[in-house]
């Protein structure tokens, strides 16, 4: 992995000689209030669980259900002009429940108060200041992250929301380095700096490397170190083949190592994980099949480092196949309307199936698998131009020596707002 590292370097150094950009983007700023954006983002999601083998086995409940608004104020300034931009980013995070109740409870979409019911309302204001020279930004404040080894997860009304230091640099054509630091990360149900899981991140240092060796081939390096938690390295190499008009192949290789590190506070974590997808593109149709394995001493840990850390091909709507030597295979596929005439209209269909799970205390080892099939509509133009619909449907299976039978159905209606 460190061989490879240098070698990005080193072709990304050669390939600048030829290709630096004549112009930087701080030097076409147009100033701190010219280049704004403000944008609200609405999100309603409806979201049950039927537990059908009566799982969890930790309560008599065996159906959740509940209902919320999200609405996000997302003002961003533009850099002022100069040698050195300076700009600042501010946020506002809401939620409102529309539908709960104290046997309903727990899907993840509402914090609870001390009787056991979703919280009415939520709010959380942030901000951040931001620096950039050249085509090289520095931004410390609360944020939205996306980086293999620490992500920020969206997938309920609210996202996580990370407090730190993030380093963003494109000096180079095709190479992007990026460097950060953290000391909290929030849940999507919590309006503190925090975890969603068990402890809380104490902090996390992290740097990686995207190189696009050609326009259709790129790899990317990654690691982080979560104070008292375990050390994390991330790989991925993408490689996509034309073969005719609207036909094309494409390989997708994710990977991560991790071990234990400091106080080990999660306990045993060591694990190697990988996924390799393989997907052909018809004109509207996409056929895809990935293969993906775990082993080590335990299954795949994140979570600490955000709930969106996990950048493989089996991790889908409800499992994310990552169990201790765990290995999968995923079938999919997926069909654009547009070439049918109806443009925004998408559908998508796949099956995983894992086996060879280790479970403690049970001899031999466990299966699970899951379907899914969603649906999803944008409307094109108008004045509601971007509200968009979508249906995400899992049925997922498993021993109940592992995790037991449950449904898990998601109505997710979604409008962005460009206001500035």
């Amino acid at each position: 992995m460190q061989v490879m590292k240098w070698s990005v370097i080193a072709l990304a150094v050669a390939a600048g000689s030829t290709q630096m950009a004549a112009a930087s983007s701080q030097s076409e700023s147009k100033g701190f209030l010219e280049d704004s954006t403000f944008n609200i983002f609405n999100r309603i999601l409806y979201h049950n669980r039927d537990f059908r083998s009566g799982e969890p086995k930790r309560s008599a409940q065996s159906y959740r259900e509940e209902t919320g608004l999200g609405i996000r104020l997302l003002a961003e300034s533009g850099f002022t002009q100069g040698t050195v931009g300076v700009g600042v980013d501010a946020h506002s995070l809401s939620s409102i429940k529309l539908d709960s109740g104290r046997g309903r409870h727990s899907n993840g979409l509402f914090a609870t108060t001390d009787d056991g019911r979703g919280d009415d309302t939520q709010t959380e204001v942030g901000g951040a200041i931001k620096f950039r020279i050249s085509d090289t930004v520095l931004k410390y404040g609360n944020q939205m992250t996306a980086s293999p080894v620490f992500s920020t997860d969206d997938s309920r009304i609210l996202p996580e929301v990370a407090t730190g230091t993030l380093l963003t640099s494109n000096e180079i054509a095709g190479l992007e380095l990026t460097a950060g630091r953290f000391t909290a990360v929030s849940s999507q149900t919590a309006t503190g700096r925090g975890s969603a899981y068990d402890g809380a991140l104490n902090s996390i240092n992290f740097a990686g490397a995207s190189y696009s060796f050609t326009d259709n081939f790129s790899g990317a390096i990654h690691a982080s170190d979560v104070e008292d938690y375990f050390k994390k390295t991330y790989v991925n190499l993408n490689y996509n083949l034309p073969l005719a008009e609207e036909q094309s192949l494409n390989f997708d290789f994710n990977g991560y190592r991790t071990r234990g590190d400091g106080k080990e506070l999660w306990d045993e974590v060591d694990n190697n994980i990988w996924s390799l997808a393989a997907a052909y593109n018809l004109g509207a149709h996409t056929f895809s099949v990935s293969h993906q394995r775990s082993s080590g001493d335990a299954g795949y840990a994140y979570g600490v480092d955000g709930d969106g850390t996990i950048w493989l091909s089996n991790s889908v709507q409800y499992s994310d196949f990552n169990a201790k030597d765990e290995r999968s295979w995923q079938a999919k596929y997926a069909v654009d309307m547009a070439t049918y005439g109806v443009p925004g209209l998408s559908f998508m269909t796949r099956y995983t199936v894992g086996d060879n799970i280790d479970v403690v205390g049970v001899d031999s080892s466990a299966e699970e698998r899951e379907l899914d099939i969603e649906a999803k509509y944008v409307i094109q133009g108008g004045a509601a131009k971007d509200l968009s619909f979508r249906i995400r449907n899992a049925f997922y299976r498993a021993d109940n020596s592992y995790g037991g039978d449950i449904n898990d159905f998601r109505l997710i209606v979604e409008y962005p707002l460009s206001v500035l």
